[in-house]
């Protein structure tokens, strides 16, 4: 099956308040380079001749020209993110405007720089199958988890049926350019929900990667540079 056009937009606006370091997660270096260009090149090794496009807080626009100049880096286009993830990825598609028929958009975070062809082209593939309003990458829960009810008593939950969110997530271009034209919504918690709350809810999963790790503290680097070695080896 021939995969369709797709527009990929990789969401790295984040202040990276919760990693708390100097420098935001998608700055900080792996493997000697910017966390962020890993990110971007898994997307060009997979879909060469494809569109990218990067969200980035306007703050950060000298810092991430500086790091493509030092490191020799070709920049995608970039846009300028919002106050929220849903202001940052509407962003990025009123800059893709009026799509290709039949294309797909994925949506991906900046600070998962070891997304795997595998996972891309599984989520962009499913997106694109008839009948099917989006797909999202998963992976099985292995930790035992349990629901806090609001009176702060908690019960477990069966984590055989729960299922850990990744991305890239992708989805028919025209039908997520018509979700992100709704209000805002704090139920909004990631592409799939915008498109759920917009009643297209067939959501397909899809099968992620454990070692499609989102970098959200320091640790989580040294981390990745190991799975990154391992996967050079």
């Amino acid at each position: 099956m021939e995969l369709p056009y797709t527009y990929n937009i990789i969401v790295a606006a984040g202040s990276g308040l919760r990693f708390g370091g100097e420098l935001p997660k998608q700055f900080c270096l792996l493997a000697g380079r910017p966390v962020l260009f890993h990110t971007i090149e898994a997307f060009r090794r997979t879909l060469p001749g494809h569109e990218i496009i990067v969200v980035l807080s306007e703050a950060h626009l000298d810092l991430w020209r500086t790091q493509c100049a030092e490191y020799g880096f070709e920049s995608p286009d970039v846009v300028i993110g919002g106050s929220s993830r849903w202001e940052s990825v509407r962003n990025a598609i009123v800059k893709i405007g009026t799509a290709l028929p039949g294309s797909v958009i994925t949506v991906h975070d900046g600070a998962r720089p070891l997304v795997s062809r595998d996972v891309i082209i599984g989520a962009v593939r499913a997106a694109s199958s008839p009948g099917v309003d989006g797909a999202v990458p998963v992976v099985p829960v292995t930790d035992s988890v349990r629901m806090i009810a609001d009176d702060g008593t908690s019960v477990p939950l069966v984590r055989e049926r729960l299922r850990a969110v990744q991305t890239p997530q992708a989805f028919p271009a025209g039908l997520l350019r018509d979700a992100y034209e709704m209000p805002y919504s704090s139920d909004f918690t990631d592409d799939a929900s915008v498109m759920s709350a917009f009643g297209h809810g067939n959501i397909v999963l899809t099968e992620g990667s454990p070692v499609n790790i989102k970098i959200t503290h320091p640790a989580d680097l040294a981390v990745a540079e190991m799975m990154l070695k391992d996967r050079e080896r």
